[in-house]
């Protein structure tokens, strides 16, 4: 009988774990902002596991100026963190109330030094919970665009002034400058209003000098984990020189690099960190096979970026808490890298609006359709597979997904991402890779759906479509039209279900909106 007994118990440990037995550990995450990609969507995939995700009301997270919500965020934070067993936090959201405020904010160093203290407060009232915390240094865009809410009004007059400006600071202290870089920084510096550049270069110090705190923090046990992003960088610019000296100071400080990372990208750190607090609560390490298209391929550098594609890569896998292995035989999952033979990066489709007419080019290069043979071998051979797709800026390659499509594989894929900039994509495409394992078919059908909505659909045509009716100011802010271009993405939006996805009952009557009133990013509300 008692033989009998201790098989029984052996066998319910050796099963498979069961969704709805996590139903009850709680992850809070506060955001960066509530875009749809930062909020549900992010969330979304954790709850597919089963996980109960804590998220704050929307209206307390940025939308363009929120410098009054972060007292509330941490009032918010204070009363659900106890029932939490883990907590992945946006740094910008506590202290300056969002990504976009955190470039824009005109807070007091003293209000930003007592919300860091909060930190700590955070940490002494549940040491038990793991604290895991992102932020960005500040972005440095190579020029302004006018109606932009990301940056100070002034970048789109001297957006282009100071980036090069900058940029030439950064290199004369690694470098140094020709005769003729020399006497450019002086001109360009002339060029830009004393009061524009003190603006700019004190709010940037607030925010380095609060990074830097973070950084104390992981060494003094209160943070788990931190990463700090390289918001769209260049190799010479003030963010990648901010990223120096960040880098220095943890050095110098003996930061372990087990518990610190500074990577390219931000968008996609919250789903990383998601990814690796569910990792650690499982005690798992997944392993990883990187596979790139042939050519360029891992020495691609993506625009926005300073560094070859696969540097992000491998870090992002080390921030999700997962292994990078040689072979695919050893790995839990594959993630296919689809970049152009010759390193470049194309910009057919999200550009500004021209009032010409958009078609698509679903003509695939070579490159390509290597690529999607790629692709349809290692899902023949029964391997798990992911997709990133960073042939394209800001939206899926056309071309790549009518061959995926022909070819009945886009519901096969265990992940894909196509969206915005090249990290966001693999960052993404790696985290839900990752975690679809442990989804049923319904779960990992509903996320490949979401992403071939958004990204293909969505940003690689609806958007040029729609966009190309409006003004380029009206593109970036609207005016009276957003109900009207609204109607028209929800239209062609169920448009592009009927003639390229399977008739699965929650993309049934799909309405679009865009919540922060531009058509940068878009809502896909499914069936209920």
């Amino acid at each position: 009988m008692l033989k009998k007994i201790f098989l029984l118990m052996l066998l319910i440990c050796l099963m498979p774990h069961d969704n709805s037995a996590l139903a009850k550990e709680k992850i809070l995450f506060i955001p960066h902002d509530n875009r749809p990609i930062s909020y549900q969507q992010t969330a979304e995939v954790i709850q597919q596991l089963g996980y109960e995700i804590l998220l704050p009301p929307k209206e307390l997270l940025s939308v363009e100026n929120s410098d009054e919500h972060p007292d509330e965020l941490w009032a918010w934070l204070e009363k659900n963190s106890k029932s939490a067993r883990a907590a992945v936090i946006a740094s910008d959201s506590m202290l300056y109330g969002g990504l976009i405020p955190s470039r824009k904010h005109e807070i007091d160093s003293e209000i930003i030094s007592a919300r860091l203290e909060n930190f700590k407060k955070l940490h002494a009232d549940n040491p038990k919970l793991k604290i895991y915390i992102f932020g960005a240094i500040m972005r440095t865009p190579h020029t302004g665009t006018p109606g932009d809410i990301e940056e100070p009004s002034y970048y789109a007059i001297h957006g282009a002034n100071i980036f090069e400006y900058t940029s030439l600071l950064d290199k004369q202290e690694i470098s140094g400058l020709t005769i003729d870089e020399k006497n450019l920084i002086v001109r360009l510096e002339k060029s830009i209003p004393a009061e524009i550049l003190s603006d700019w270069f004190e709010r940037r110090q607030k925010n380095f000098d609060a990074t830097k705190k973070l950084i104390d923090f992981v060494n003094a046990g209160v943070i788990n984990y931190l990463v700090v992003g390289r918001d769209d960088n260049s190799p010479l610019s003030q963010t990648h020189r901010e990223n120096r000296e960040l880098l220095e100071y943890a050095a110098k400080n003996n930061t372990p690099e087990t518990k610190f990372k500074s990577l390219a990208g931000i968008d996609e750190f919250n789903l990383l960190l998601l990814t690796r607090a569910v990792n650690e609560m499982r005690g798992t390490t997944p392993k990883i096979f990187i596979h790139y298209n042939k050519g360029k391929g891992a020495k691609t550098i993506p625009p926005f970026s300073a560094e070859p594609i696969s540097n992000s890569i491998n870090d992002e896998v080390k921030v999700l808490g997962g292994k990078v292995v040689e072979t695919p035989k050893r790995a839990d999952f594959i993630l296919l890298v689809n970049t152009d033979f010759y390193g470049e990066t194309f910009w057919a489709h999200n550009r500004r609006p021209d009032g010409s007419d958009f078609t698509p080019n679903l003509t695939p290069s070579a490159s390509t359709k290597l690529f999607a043979n790629m692709v349809e071998d290692y899902i023949n051979d029964d391997y798990a597979v992911g997709v990133a797709d960073i042939n394209f800026a800001n939206g899926s390659d056309n071309a790549l997904m009518k061959i995926l499509q022909d070819k009945n594989l886009l519901f096969k894929l265990q992940s894909y991402a196509g969206w915005n900039t090249a990290t966001n994509s693999t960052g993404f495409a790696l985290a839900t890779g990752v975690l679809s394992k442990n989804m049923n078919t319904n779960a990992k059908n509903k996320l490949l759906a979401r992403r071939y909505l958004d990204d293909w659909a969505y940003q690689a045509n609806i958007r040029t479509i729609v966009g190309n009716k409006l003004n380029p100011v009206s593109y970036y802010q609207f005016n009276d039209e957003r109900a009207a271009v609204e109607a028209e993405e929800t239209r062609l939006m169920n448009e592009f279900v009927q003639k390229n996805l399977p008739p699965f009952a929650f993309l049934r009557d799909l309405k679009v909106t865009n919540p922060w009133n531009r058509m940068f990013e878009c809502e896909i509300e499914f069936e209920k």
